[in-house]
């Protein structure tokens, strides 16, 4: 019997997409043990993240339109109080914060949204999407029983949502906004670190919330304890054994973690798909109802938002950009037909008996009947090691290792989470010269080194570089002056210049001259450096540019992580050690260029700017400006920044982020190959050891005009940006490796009134992007090829008329299918050996 319903009103989120109604009036929602009860229906959910800001407005539709063609009913997005709220009472809510305009792109969808107003939203985001500042606040403290704080919270979420209410958003009014989430991921170690004033915290959060009558449920993240009727969930890369605090209330997984951050200068932590479809048909198969992928769909930090500190500025794990797909995860393919498969047994897994049966040591079935005679069944195998053959209902069924296979009249597979029947896309990122036509074509303006125009302020000892700067730029100069004669001279040995750091990092300059830098790193912002140094006899000037890479964005007490000096000293010296930490400092904050706004496309005349024939290369402090034209084609544009050291980039005053292609340690756990089988974490499956963290970064080709574009560099340390690039990515092939025991029912054509034996052959199915052919076939084996795409090798069987077969079904087309019982392929030459087809194909 179905547990009371939570008396809330909302609007249905069909996962049957084909049966969505239109969203123009107001439903009622509620939810039960088994999932959201919408106009008195159950329904299941699959949601994937699009965090609007990390998007241009041009972008919000097709993303959204991929998301649904995916398999999605519902799209999450979090709401970053710090790109909306800039000073106290002061708003901002256009171009990529345009959060209306965003929800109503949804809703215009047929999609509809959870929105996670937080407003502590951690997400990567710099400062945890807290405005700065809020710190500064007299007596303020983040995220505990601490009246400012929750003062200015409660303001900032009444604001979004008398918004959201004023346009009739909300479900309860007809608009695509089923759920609301208050604050992210607080219970556990964070509300313990507070004590009794985090829980006090924590329980009046969902109070507060409750209280502005939105007419949906709220949810919170990782909170055991939310009081009724706010539904807790689960955030983690697996779900399938968390369970609610409560009986009444449904399973929700509101971060399915495809993949994980990356940090500048550390591998790429990849998750296969296998793992993820595992993970999520798990989900369902122990009775969850939503399911959310946060997987930043289109997602790139613009500008300075990303938090950490050291995370990347794109999210692209999978694919160097990524426009209008799915970012991190390279076959959404797989798991369309994961959720295909899902949609098929939403009834029964909603209002059927659910029963248990053990399959073997660690095989077991999980069995829903209900009352019309429906029958849903998930095999699953959760040995990390072993394939398993196993029998159910008198029928034997092939379970590779850490696999589930649906069975949606319980006796026929249609998906199994570890035989990937989707192709595979190879891309590449065709390049497009920035070399100037014109001599004058190039300008630069060159930084001062220390103290541009007058010092801000002067203190005996160091500042904190946060404090000071307030994270309205990622740069603080600390200069001081000290002399040297006689009998300081060196020892034998070389003077080194040693530098403490809370973080982030820092540039040195020793008499105007560049001597070293270093940095701190994802796992610890704070660093220690000497600097071997040649001092000059009489007065030495010693600038010190320190800098910030986005504020850190979780954590306790997050808010009074510091950055900056902390000591500093010459050893090496006859007389011992001299500590400069003392000594009088001045302080400059940001650079010279910002000041001057030499970014904004109505500074493109400023005197500042000096023409150059050729640019200087390898020098520091420098600013580069540049015409570029648009890169032909539609194709998502990315700029290879690999020539240069480190920095920030805008296009027509549009500040694309931070650039760092920091190398990866050629020793930073990565693997030669993945192997999908047993629990996921991200030390698992990285690669990129011994390159750059990031090369390539998003430019929305929206941002382009159809001529004068203008390109801005700034340079921290030195490189050619002669050898800057603008790169198309380009899918160039497509490969697929499909074996027999595939699942072979068309599930989009799925009867289950009529007999569904599974009797047709799997098929290999490859498709090139819209306006483009398969030109080539590289290679095609049926038999039992190895490897994979771009380096597949024929085996001990291979069927030699495999290439044609291939060539006639495919050539010259947009799209094909190859039956692995093709008559074509000849008699069996192999018996007894499972036949695989491997192809590849070029797309032009």
């Amino acid at each position: 019997m179905a547990a009371a319903a939570a008396p809330f009103t909302a609007l249905p989120c069909l996962l049957l997409l084909l049966l969505l109604p239109s969203i123009d009036a107001a439903s009622n929602v509620t939810y039960d043990h088994r999932s959201l009860i919408i106009d008195g229906r159950r329904r299941l959910v699959i949601s994937t993240s699009i965090h609007y800001p990390r998007s241009v407005p041009e972008m919000w539709p097709k993303l959204v339109a991929e998301a649904k063609d995916g398999g999605a009913d519902c799209i999450e997005t979090y709401v970053f109080w710090n790109g909306h709220e800039i000073a106290p009472g002061q708003y901002y809510f256009e171009d990529r914060f345009d959060l209306v305009r965003f929800v109503k792109v949804v809703r215009d969808a047929g999609l509809l949204l959870i929105l996670r107003i937080g407003p502590f939203v951690a997400a990567e985001w710099n400062f945890g999407g807290v405005p700065v500042w809020l710190h500064y606040v007299p007596g303020t403290v983040f995220r505990t029983n601490n009246e400012p704080f929750k003062s200015h919270m409660q303001s900032f979420t009444k604001y979004i949502v008398n918004m959201m209410k004023k346009e009739q958003l909300f479900a309860s009014q007809g608009g695509n906004i089923i759920l609301a989430q208050i604050e992210n991921e607080y219970g556990g170690y964070l509300e313990e670190h507070y004590g009794p004033a985090g829980k006090a915290y924590a329980m009046w959060a969902a109070s507060m919330a409750l209280a502005q009558n939105t007419g949906v449920p709220w949810i919170m993240c990782q909170q055991p304890d939310a009081p009724n009727p706010v539904i807790n969930t689960c955030n983690s890369f697996y779900c399938d054994t968390f369970q609610p605090n409560s009986p009444t209330k449904p399973k929700f997984w509101t971060e399915n973690w495809p993949g994980w951050f990356q940090t500048f200068g550390e591998s790429n932590p990849h998750r296969p798909p296998e793992d993820v479809a595992f993970a999520v048909a798990r989900f369902f198969e122990k009775g969850g109802s939503v399911q959310n992928y946060y997987v930043y769909h289109g997602g790139t930090n613009f500008g300075r938002t990303t938090g950490g500190p050291f995370i990347t500025t794109s999210y692209d794990y999978d694919a160097p950009i990524d426009e209008y797909g799915l970012r991190r995860f390279p076959k959404w393919a797989h798991l369309k037909e994961l959720h295909k498969s899902i949609k098929l047994c939403e009834h029964t897994l909603l209002y059927g008996n659910t029963s248990f049966l053990s399959l073997g040591p660690k095989q077991e079935a999980d069995i829903y009947t209900d009352q019309s005679g429906g029958c849903v069944a998930f095999l699953a195998n959760i040995d990390s090691d072993k394939d398993k053959v196993v029998t159910f209902r008198n029928r034997q069924y092939d379970l590779p290792a850490w696999s589930v296979s649906i069975l949606p009249d319980c006796k026929n597979v249609v998906f199994n989470t570890a035989k990937v029947q989707s192709q595979t896309s190879m891309v590449v990122m065709v390049p497009e010269s920035l070399q100037a036509l014109k001599p004058d074509q190039w300008s630069i303006f060159r930084e001062t080194t220390g103290i541009w125009g007058k010092n801000d302020f002067i203190r005996n000892g160091f500042v904190d570089h946060i404090n000071t700067t307030k994270d309205t730029t990622d740069y603080l100069w600390y200069t001081t002056r000290f002399s040297v004669d006689g009998s300081y001279s060196s020892k034998g040995s070389q003077a080194v210049l040693n530098i403490y750091s809370k973080g982030h990092g820092v540039h040195a300059f020793l008499n105007n001259e560049l001597i070293g830098s270093a940095y701190g790193n994802g796992s610890k912002s704070s660093f220690t450096v000497g600097l071997p140094i040649n001092l000059r006899t009489g007065k030495n000037d010693l600038a010190l540019l320190s800098m910030t890479v986005g504020l850190q964005n979780a954590g306790p007490s997050y808010e009074w992580i510091g950055a900056g000096f902390t000591n500093v000293n010459i050893s090496g010296l006859k007389n011992g050690a001299v500590d400069l930490s003392s000594n009088n400092w001045a302080y400059k904050i940001g650079l010279e260029g910002e000041y001057y706004s030499l970014f904004k496309p109505d500074q493109r005349s400023n005197k500042r700017w000096i023409p150059q024939s050729e640019p200087p290369k390898n020098q520091p402090l420098t600013w580069y400006k540049v015409n570029v034209d648009v890169p032909q084609g539609d194709d998502p544009v990315g700029i290879d920044m690999q020539s240069m050291g480190k920095g920030l980039a805008w296009l027509n005053g549009n500040a694309i982020g931070r650039y760092w292609p920091r190398t990866s340690s050629t020793d930073d756990r990565c693997t030669p190959s993945c192997n999908y089988r047993g629990t996921f974490d991200p030390d698992k499956c990285r690669t990129g050891c011994g390159q750059p963290t990031q090369r390539w970064y998003h430019v929305p080709r929206s941002w382009f005009h159809p001529s004068g574009n203008t390109l801005v560099v700034f340079e921290e340390k030195g490189g050619d940006p002669t050898k800057i690039t603008l790169s198309r990515r380009v899918v160039s092939s497509v490969c697929s490796f499909v074996s027999e025991h595939y699942p072979s029912v068309d599930v989009d054509s799925w009867d289950k009134s009529t007999t569904n034996d599974a009797t047709t052959a799997a098929k290999v199915q490859l498709s090139c992007p819209k306006g483009k052919n398969i030109s080539s076939v590289k290679f095609a084996s049926l038999g039992n090829p190895s490897g994979t795409c771009r380096s597949y090798q024929k085996g001990s069987c291979h069927h030699p008329n495999s290439l044609s077969v291939v060539e006639k079904a495919c050539l010259n087309t947009n799209s094909c299918r190859v039956s692995l019982s093709d008559g074509g392929f000849g008699e069996d030459l192999c018996p007894g050996v499972t036949k695989t087809l491997a192809v590849e194909a070029d797309c032009s």
